[in-house]
């Protein structure tokens, strides 16, 4: 059969799965609903200030240790990286009322993480170059996939400005959440419930998250030697972290404790007055000087997050590969981060479920 296999999601994992197939020789399609590639990584500037560097709205960084199928791929395509700012105290936010405990943590108690040079955009825009021109089709919402009873596959997607195509496909790789999966995509047939129900129940990691990025025109911070490195009970960051790019300009990012719901009824700008007013309690006045401020609201994003999305995790996830289906059993097969049991929410989890796509497609 000639159909060519047929990738949803241009994420990290859907273009790993297509370089690999593409160095193989097999033919294939990525179909992306959005207007760009990367899915939930977002590396950008400020448009005003752009030489203040690119900051990630998305997945950071990685764990060179014991992630070494990220690590190998960055060498292979000569990307340049550098080592997570940890040198310095860190704070500890308890009450309003009582300023930051500053703690000296001891050395290497934690663990080395590692990011990418211009973002971790750079990674995706490597793997990119290393497909065939063509191979990947933006603003391409996949809306259904129909098995005939010939064994033949049709997947039907919603294009820009109202068009409609069907594409044939020897074989689907699934390469976006699941959740995305089971509430976007119909499938003739059905899928099991069993598989439904599974689906349902992962998370999407990041989903009922929100970034917000406090771009300065220097680190400030470390001269008063601070880590960047803060926790919060008080919020509305719960957790936060130096995102300088290695030379040039500071940045400080965090991860917010508030929910979806809550971040949604307050509004974005009242949001965002109330990090930087953390900020300045945190690391002083010199917070408020912010050249630019970057917030990505992934609960908003609507190629990531569904309505369940939207309760606060209370615990990691279990995640990993969905039960199988006898009637779908060698024509789809799943991959992005959370269908990778071990490394499920990392780029690693990611690069591996692709990995793993592929092995399976070559052997159906």
């Amino acid at each position: 059969m000639n159909n060519p296999v047929v990738i949803v999601g241009a994420g990290l994992s859907g273009l790993r799965a297509a370089s690999l197939l593409a160095k193989q020789g097999i033919d294939c399609k990525v179909l992306e609903a959005r207007d760009r590639i990367g899915g939930r990584v977002l590396s950008t500037s400020d448009p005003i200030r752009p030489d203040l560097g690119k900051f990630d709205l998305g997945p950071t960084w990685y764990w060179p240790q014991y992630e070494s199928t990220i690590t190998n791929l960055v060498k292979e395509l000569k990307i340049g990286t550098f080592a997570q700012y940890t040198k310095g105290a860190m704070l500890s936010e308890r009450s309003h009322n009582i300023p930051p405990e500053r703690y000296v943590l001891p050395e290497n108690s934690s663990e080395r993480s590692v990011r990418i040079i211009g973002g971790v955009e750079s990674l995706i825009n490597a793997v990119e170059d290393t497909i065939p021109t063509g191979v990947v089709e933006l603003e391409t919402r996949v809306t259904a996939i129909q098995l005939d009873e010939d064994g033949v596959i049709k997947v039907e997607a919603a294009c820009a400005e109202g068009k409609r195509k069907e594409v044939p496909a020897r074989a689907v790789i699934l390469a976006v959440p699941p959740r995305i999966v089971a509430r976007h995509i119909n499938f003739s047939p059905s899928l099991s419930q069993d598989i439904v129900t599974d689906l349902i129940s992962k998370p999407t990691w990041m989903a009922g998250q929100a970034k917000a990025i406090a771009v300065y025109e220097r680190p400030f911070w470390r001269e008063s030697e601070l880590s960047g490195f803060a926790t919060s009970w008080v919020g509305p960051l719960q957790e936060i972290h130096d995102a300088s790019p290695e030379t040039g300009s500071g940045a400080l990012f965090g991860f917010f404790g508030m929910s979806a719901k809550t971040r949604r009824e307050m509004g974005e700008d009242k949001v965002l007055n109330l990090v930087i007013d953390q900020l300045v309690r945190l690391f002083g006045p010199s917070a408020q000087n912010v050249k630019a401020i970057l917030y990505k609201d992934w609960s908003r994003d609507l190629e990531t997050a569904v309505e369940e999305d939207l309760d606060p995790l209370k615990d990691f996830p279990v995640y990993g590969q969905p039960p199988k289906s006898e009637v779908w059993e060698k024509k789809i097969v799943f991959a992005g981060t959370e269908a990778h049991s071990k490394y499920g929410g990392h780029l690693e989890g990611a690069l591996l479920a692709a990995e793993q796509a592929v092995f399976e497609i070559n052997h159906l």
